[in-house]
């Protein structure tokens, strides 16, 4: 079988998970992978197919200078309304990820047939034509917040809107359409050219007429007017089972600290890159009376953690999250998943994509508060994270949470539903 996530950590993780449990059930498993994550799915002992997303470039490039340079152009729009981060932000990523599926087609054509699989598991934001043109049966996973499954009754995805205040749905949608329509006609186009059907209206991806997986709680997904059916299924979560070990640091047993709550502060590689904001959240937290585990990402070397702290570049989230008392994040939908998973509030600090409906709906439903990421006070953020950890009765809203969700193991559901297209 092929194992087909989008170039990003969020999808690639979850897709490592049921991978792991397919493994383990006899399948051989192929990944296909941009070239950057080369020997990432051969030391988690599967196979490797390479691919690219666009030419490659002319120099040798800084493994790390993409992103930099991403966040340095690109942090400005994160502090703008979600309506206006529409045009500025939300359709040049999409346009590139386009541009990556046409780029890419022609190899993916190639790699199914020379693995010839049984299923295709996919799990990105784009259609990639060379799957639903192959014959093979495939899969899509939704591995973003569940509004990108559009309803009527679900706020519209990317807005970050309330649910219960629908005064501003119709202009974002209207928005919405506005940017997206142009690239929606020219890629269902070339969809067709490449043997795929077409794009259901507004649409930039295909639903699998074989099975179609989302992740996100019942506690607090969407009540929607036309439930999810037919070979729609939730997983609710999807918490693999491969990170490494990890052990407090030594530093925050010291006497002094031992007794501190222990807080995580983790902004996603992405957002991690934004020093500036960084250092801000960093400063916020040096003199609350928390412990701090900081995932300071690939600006780490630009970093100076407070005494009350320690982190690396990279940290093994799903190994730690049991350990810590809360969570400030930025609300990618693993970390929502995973916090839920394992009973932790959040704070959560929105800055692009599906972040802020995730916010929005930890916040309206009870499990945690959402922050105006770069414009909260001085205060707000210690307050937030003592109010949270103070709540008896959240404490026992979680666990029950977490109880459940820890009986129902995504992956090895995905497992099994996948299995069934053999």
């Amino acid at each position: 079988m092929i194992f087909f996530p989008e170039s990003a950590f969020g999808p690639t993780n979850n897709c490592i998970g049921i991978a792991d449990v397919m493994r383990r059930r006899g399948w051989r498993v192929v990944f296909v992978a941009e070239e950057s994550f080369e020997g990432t799915f051969v030391e988690k002992g599967f196979e490797e197919r390479l691919m690219r997303l666009g030419p490659p470039p002319e120099q040798e490039e800084d493994p790390g200078q993409f992103w930099k340079d991403f966040i340095r152009e690109t942090a400005p729009v994160f502090r703008k309304p979600t309506i206006e981060q529409l045009e500025g932000f939300i359709a040049p990523t999409f346009e590139a990820l386009i541009d990556g599926a046409r780029y890419v087609d022609e190899r993916l054509a190639a790699i199914i047939e020379e693995v010839e699989p049984d299923v295709i598991v996919e799990d990105n934001v784009v259609s990639f034509p060379a799957l639903p043109a192959s014959g093979v049966p495939w899969v899509r996973i939704v591995s973003c917040n569940p509004a990108e499954v559009k309803d009527r009754d679900v706020p519209p995805v990317f807005s970050g809107y309330p649910a219960a205040d629908r005064s501003g749905w119709d202009a974002f949608r209207a928005e919405y359409a506005r940017v997206i329509r142009p690239l929606y006609e020219s890629f269902n186009e070339f969809c067709r050219e490449r043997g795929a059907p077409p794009l259901p209206q507004l649409e930039l991806i295909h639903d699998s007429p074989d099975l179609n997986l989302w992740l996100y709680p019942s506690a607090v997904d969407y009540a929607r007017a036309e439930p999810l059916g037919g070979n729609w299924r939730n997983l609710e979560a999807c918490v693999r089972a491969t990170d490494d070990p990890w052990e407090l640091p030594e530093q925050l047993r010291a006497t002094g600290l031992a007794d501190r709550p222990l807080v995580y502060l983790s902004l996603g590689s992405l957002g991690s890159g934004d020093v500036e904001l960084m250092r801000k959240l960093i400063g916020e937290l040096a003199d609350a009376p928390y412990r701090v585990i900081v995932s300071k990402g690939p600006q780490h070397e630009e970093l100076e953690l407070a005494p009350n702290m320690a982190g690396a570049e990279f940290l093994p989230q799903v190994s730690l999250l049991p350990e810590v008392d809360l969570i400030v994040t930025h609300g990618g939908n693993n970390t929502i998943t995973e916090g839920l998973h394992f009973g932790k509030p959040m704070v959560v600090l929105p800055l692009f994509w599906d972040q802020y409906d995730n916010a929005q709906r930890i916040d309206e439903t009870g499990f945690g508060r959402r922050l105006d990421t770069y414009g909260h006070e001085a205060g707000e953020l210690t307050g937030a994270i003592g109010e949270l950890l103070a709540d008896a009765a959240l404490a026992d809203r979680l666990a029950a949470v977490s109880d459940r969700l820890r009986g129902i193991s995504g992956t090895e559901r995905a497992a099994e539903l996948i299995a069934t297209l053999r």
